[in-house]
């Protein structure tokens, strides 16, 4: 498989955006966060996007003007953002931005964010806050999609919204990054469009079964992807996914009752100094010491043993980096529809 350099990756996406008619600064941002999905692992919510992304632009669905984003400031840790569909990962960069510097003098800043378009890969916002001892935390829900059916019922009524955290470590640190349904929507298409199975049973169909086919999720009745804990724990993975339902649009004031369309984030942000409470060398002694008596934990299986969260992700990462980077072949078509018919056509790896 052919490997890519990152940086070049970043500077063939910051050209499309560009040319789509994206400000630089979002541009910049934009490839970044899409390019740091996959080197973390996470392909279905990396440069895959970029080639939706740069359609939305040219539709009007997706703006790449920071002159749109408006900035409601509540309270000295407190803000509303009004993302009027501007690119995600440069509204989530600037709403994490924000919180930051709250989380210096208060220890802790928090952002709600509205009318957003997509966000991408949480994780890959998680490191460099994580690498300066915060704590970053991530929650969205997409109030025009509706995917995951409440725990039992079998209409589709919100996304898989996902969450993510990062916790600092000396020696380990932790990148956490999970949706609140056992499979995300990506997982779905990308099975369904390979002709293949999922791995277990993450889709309810519409006569109320639990199924590893993706072709159920799109049958008539429709189906539904399942709720974190499945048929038999599915109302743990419900209330969650209620929880970022009510941190996201409800705490923004625009969701699901607004019957928004197209693809877009209600998004809450939130970073948190531990300098501020117990103390930084406090807070990275204990999880270390979590982190070690984890790793010390007797194996089930000899071959496998304790992975935290993060750990295979930075690993890629690192060995990506050094390298160069493998794309999926998914990605790669993905990427060489969106290069054609740009000023890169013919002069790149990608067509």
């Amino acid at each position: 498989m052919t490997r890519h350099d990152a940086f070049d990756l970043r500077d063939t996406l910051k050209t499309l955006f560009v040319e789509r008619g994206a400000a630089p600064e979002v541009a910049a941002i934009t490839a970044e966060v899409l390019v740091e999905g996959d080197l973390l692992g996470h392909h279905t919510h990396g440069v895959k996007l970029a080639n939706g992304y740069l359609k939305d632009l040219a539709a009007g669905h997706a703006s790449g003007d920071p002159a749109r984003l408006e900035i409601h400031q509540t309270s000295p840790v407190a803000a509303l953002f009004d993302g009027h569909y501007l690119l995600g990962p440069y509204l989530v960069r600037r709403a994490l931005d924000q919180c930051r510097e709250a989380a210096a003098t208060f220890g802790i800043g928090m952002v709600s964010l509205k009318r957003s378009h997509h966000i991408a890969c949480l994780a890959a916002y998680l490191q460099p806050l994580v690498e300066a001892n915060l704590m970053p935390l991530i929650l969205t829900s997409d109030p025009a999609v509706a995917s995951v059916a409440p725990f039992g019922g079998l209409d589709r009524v919100y996304t898989p919204n996902p969450l993510a955290i990062g916790i600092p470590g000396r020696e380990q640190p932790l990148l956490i990054d999970v949706s609140m349904s056992t499979i995300t929507n990506g997982t779905v298409a990308k099975t369904r469009a390979a002709g293949e199975r999922l791995a277990h049973p993450a889709i309810l169909t519409g006569h109320g079964e639990a199924s590893a086919d993706p072709e159920d999720y799109f049958a008539e009745p429709p189906g539904s992807i399942l709720p974190l804990g499945e048929l038999a724990f599915g109302h743990k993975g419900f209330a969650l996914g209620l929880m970022v339902e009510a941190l996201t649009s409800a705490l923004s004031g625009f969701g699901r009752k607004d019957s928004p369309e197209g693809w877009g984030a209600s998004v809450m942000v939130m970073v948190i100094d531990p300098a501020k409470f117990g103390g930084t060398d406090a807070f990275l002694d204990e999880t270390d010491h979590l982190a070690r008596q984890c790793h010390g934990s007797r194996p089930a299986d000899p071959e496998r043993p304790v992975r935290l969260p993060g750990e295979a992700a930075l690993a890629r990462r690192r060995a990506a980096m050094e390298n160069g980077l493998e794309l999926p072949q998914d990605v790669l078509d993905s990427l060489r529809e969106a290069v054609q018919g740009s000023s890169l056509a013919g002069q790149t790896a990608f067509g």
